[in-house]
């Protein structure tokens, strides 16, 4: 796909400075995972907050700061190769024995958080569970939901046809908003 691309300059011309987000206002409006990194943001969970196996293979940080839709599908594109080497190197280190791990019955009134690095960002995940040890609530946090009001400001100055391209390389989920 990247050698496709490569060779359009049409396509990779339309592509630059079409919905563009500058690190200021991405940092200001807080957004997050690969457009973020598109508009100069570092934060990946994978690297700033690791768990196992991150904890032991450190995944390295793609970032660029011109914040358009070249930028976007350069992130993409290099994250794309990152994520095929760490699957290599995860592969060459799993166990040879049994790769499954116990887990408990949770304690009564405890409340959980995850935080995952997902294909569009951090995905957070709290739980709490009541009494008996049933799940009480869950609140499951898409990066879509905080990335949505972002994209209106990416759209700004640019042409209608424009659009469904500056839209799709948020890549969002209309239903992780409604999480």
């Amino acid at each position: 796909m990247k050698d496709i691309y490569d060779e359009h300059s049409g396509v990779r011309d339309r592509f630059v400075g079409a919905g563009q987000v500058r690190p200021e206002l991405a940092r200001r409006l807080g957004l997050i995972g690969l457009a973020a990194r598109a508009s100069g943001q570092p934060f990946d969970a994978r690297v700033d907050a690791p768990w196992p196996p991150y904890d032991a293979i450190v995944p390295t940080k793609i970032v660029r700061e011109e914040g358009d839709v070249a930028a976007r599908v350069a992130v993409r594109f290099d994250e794309l190769v990152e994520s095929c080497q760490l699957i290599q190197l995860m592969v060459q280190r799993l166990p040879g024995d049994a790769h499954r791990v116990e887990v408990g019955v949770p304690t009564a009134n405890t409340l959980a958080v995850g935080l995952i690095e997902g294909w569009r960002g951090p995905v957070f995940v709290a739980l709490e569970v009541d009494p008996n040890g049933m799940i009480r609530r869950c609140h499951p946090h898409d990066p879509s939901w905080q990335n949505w009001p972002v994209l209106e400001h990416a759209i700004l100055g640019n042409i209608v046809p424009d659009f469904p391209l500056i839209n799709k390389s948020f890549n969002l989920a209309y239903s992780g908003h409604d999480l």
